[in-house]
């Protein structure tokens, strides 16, 4: 069941977020996503490892690109980052090849925002995902999330890299 009336904003205009609000203390939801070489990746993908997930409108944009070379650079051995967008698993695979990153895997929630819609940040106008960041410890517990009040915003950092080192015990 989805949250009605839940909004974020693009260019400063209001955009429809579908699926219900994640909030520190609930259970991480289940979703399906493919890695860039089309297998289907899931939550249980990672179970046991405490997990900083990144969900972005896309890595061809700036504040994208800014958002996953930071946690990317910041991630500690023992956290996994999961960057999620819509883009297509070959543009992915092309953005890490030039980025040159590795310590990051990017999803595509392309096929059915299987993400997107368990998390509470697919845009039902423009089939995008809005800016945000959970933490999910190793027993699948959220301990933290934000939304970000405008897509083209950048996330609070700081808090999310130490729920994440904080979750790592």
């Amino acid at each position: 069941m989805s949250t009605p009336n839940r909004t974020t904003n693009f260019r400063g205009r209001p955009v429809t977020l579908l699926g219900d609000e994640v909030r520190a203390g609930d259970p991480a939801p289940d979703f399906t996503v493919l890695a860039n070489d089309f297998t289907p990746v899931t939550l249980a993908s990672s179970k046991g490892q405490v997990r900083i997930i990144s969900a972005v409108p896309s890595l061809d944009t700036d504040v994208c690109d800014q958002q996953t070379r930071r946690f990317n650079e910041e991630a500690a051995r023992d956290i996994t980052v999961l960057t999620v967008s819509v883009d297509l698993p070959f543009a992915q695979r092309r953005w890490c090849g030039a980025a040159g990153l590795d310590s990051v895997l990017t999803l595509s929630d392309h096929r059915d925002l299987s993400f997107g819609l368990a998390y509470g940040v697919a845009v039902r106008e423009l089939r995008l995902l809005a800016r945000a960041v959970f933490v999910v410890d190793a027993d699948d517990q959220v301990t933290y999330a934000e939304y970000v009040p405008e897509i083209g915003l950048h996330p609070g950092y700081e808090a999310a890299l130490a729920a994440a080192r904080a979750a790592t015990g």
